[in-house]
């Protein structure tokens, strides 16, 4: 693997909550994150479904990766996703499974009346 082609990662440590928590709002970002954390392996980007054009969801991926919540490497010519659970669930223990969990269920519920 040709190692110029790995997009740069922050170091957890540089993380803040304010970073994760303004990538995390938009619901497509949130899908993204909800997918990569129930799938058996790690997709490719093409592999994640979205409601959203090959740019506007590369766009998506970059602001993750950039917040830190996710890592990206390539096989071959495939650019591949992965969340950081461990190292995210260790800077902020429960965010992750909070947000996947509030991700996960149907619009409206929960939503004051």
């Amino acid at each position: 693997m040709d190692g110029n082609r790995i997009p740069d990662h922050p170091d957890v440590r540089a993380i803040t909550l304010q970073q994760i928590l303004e990538a995390l709002v938009d619901p497509v970002r949130r899908s993204i994150v909800t997918q990569l954390c129930d799938a058996p392996t790690d997709l490719r980007c093409g592999g994640v479904d979205l409601p959203v054009s090959k740019s506007t969801a590369t766009h998506h991926f970059r602001i993750l990766r950039e917040a830190g919540l996710i890592r990206q490497y390539y096989v071959g010519t495939s650019r591949m996703n992965t969340v950081r659970r461990d190292e995210i669930d260790e800077a902020f223990p429960g965010l992750l499974d909070a947000v996947v969990s509030a991700d996960r269920m149907p619009f409206g519920v929960g939503a004051p009346s």
